[in-house]
């Protein structure tokens, strides 16, 4: 059977993980939610029919709009035209591979984003969202909803890791908005929700070196069912485990606990202790 397409005649991508929001009462929430100033320059992530586009375009300066289908970057470029809407640019590029420096150009302004992220690059797209972060200033992003209670987690829960710790280090994280899957063609198997991460406002305590604190983070969780000991053990191989060990116990963090009991403060204590050893 051939598979069906959208009123607009399109039919979606399995490869490429569409599901095309079509809720105009959830859209409106989200551009309400979402808090753009008239002045603001918006980067929005797989534009796709313009679904959110399109309604935002009255609302903000401008809009660089990024959509990996070359089909649908086709059919959102006629309906701009046909509306009328002119302060829209529009990229077919994979945005993982987008260039973000030449987004901004040389504006002073940071730019913000948003967008609804199929699950296939979610983790990717957000790793680029922290390395990007002098350039967005805040990101209004809709993922799978499995994957943004992991994002909004605290220690001692099952969704609570990696992704965790580096993305609440480095902005506010909150929901706006849970979406339920029948607002979407086609319907996903589950539901989704919007959060707002803004990275004006990251955690007080910092690391002294960000790049270490990460590498840190990610070993202490590289085997979420060993203890945190073993697990830097196996990845930290350069200190050696008496020294990691010791770091812990100075860090007030028992090496027999797990990566996922351990808030940000502890992770900034060990990094601390660590980075005295190797200095």
């Amino acid at each position: 059977m051939e598979p069906v397409g959208d009123r607009h005649g399109h039919i979606p991508k399995k490869r490429l993980g569409q599901h095309f929001l079509r809720d105009r009462g959830v859209i409106q929430k989200i551009i309400d939610r979402a808090g753009f100033l008239p002045s603001d320059h918006i980067l929005e992530i797989g534009a796709g029919l313009g679904a959110l586009t399109i309604p935002l375009a009255g609302r903000v300066r401008r809009i660089t709009a990024v959509e990996k289908d070359p089909q649908l970057t086709d059919m959102l470029e006629e309906r701009l035209f046909h509306a009328r809407i002119n302060n829209v640019t529009l990229i077919n590029e994979d945005i993982l591979r987008l260039d973000l420096e030449g987004i901004k150009g040389h504006s002073q302004e940071k730019i913000k984003a948003i967008g609804n992220l199929p699950y296939n690059i979610s983790s990717p797209f957000l790793e680029k969202l922290l390395a990007n972060r002098h350039i967005i200033s805040r990101a209004v992003l809709m993922f799978q909803y499995e994957l943004a209670r992991r994002l909004l987690s605290g220690p001692g829960s099952k969704e609570y890791g990696a992704i965790t710790v580096m993305i609440q280090y480095n902005a506010a994280v909150s929901p706006l908005l849970e979406v339920a899957k029948e607002a979407f063609y086609p319907r996903p198997k589950v539901g989704s929700m919007v959060i707002m991460i803004d990275m004006e406002r990251e955690y007080p305590v910092r690391a002294k070196d960000d790049a270490q604190f990460k590498r840190i983070v990610k070993a202490a969780f590289s085997h979420r069912r060993k203890t945190v000991l073993n697990s830097l053990k196996g990845a930290l191989t350069s200190y050696g485990g008496e020294a990691i060990s010791g770091a812990l116990n100075r860090s007030g963090i028992d090496p027999g606990r797990r990566a996922e009991t351990i808030d940000i403060d502890g992770f900034l204590r060990l990094a601390s202790e660590l980075q005295q050893i190797s200095s």
